[in-house]
């Protein structure tokens, strides 16, 4: 099932599995630059890097998605005129605005493109925006890379 929308929920730390605590960890790890790499941290938690990957775009602090003003999504899009356009259409339609835009040039027919929005005056919730976004003909993938304040 392609495009089956996300669904988010607030789940107390004590009933998560091991391995999703830990991916927090590791993610925490990183973003306090106490561990250079991903397999530095993991190494230090204790977790499979394979643990780290299936989990990483999946768990959140819960303060990272509720406080947080700014989001950062990668795409992977298949390279047509006018993709560009029509996706920053959608997120400018949800009140969100664009903090910066990095395109990489387009390769076999594919482009990544980065884009960091400040989602402070959103007027949709942000997973009804991935869901839309996800919906593009074009767009192949979207993941979250980072929130920050």
């Amino acid at each position: 099932m392609k495009n089956k929308e996300e669904k988010f929920f607030l789940v107390r730390h004590d009933v998560l599995p091991e391995a999703m605590l830990k991916t927090i960890e590791v993610k925490e790890l990183l973003e306090r630059g106490k561990a250079k790499t991903i397999y530095e941290a993991v190494q230090q938690v204790d977790l499979s890097r394979s643990a780290f990957y299936k989990y990483k775009d999946a768990v959140f602090p819960f303060h990272a998605m509720v406080k947080e003003k700014m989001l950062t999504l990668f795409f992977h899009l298949e390279d047509r005129s006018g993709t560009l356009s029509k996706l920053l259409d959608i997120v400018a339609k949800a009140n969100c605005n664009v903090l910066t835009i990095h395109q990489t040039i387009p390769t076999l027919g594919k482009a990544n493109v980065t884009l960091t929005l400040d989602i402070s005056e959103i007027n949709q919730n942000i997973e009804t925006l991935i869901h839309d976004l996800k919906q593009m003909e074009f767009v192949e993938r979207v993941d979250i890379l980072s929130s920050e304040a």
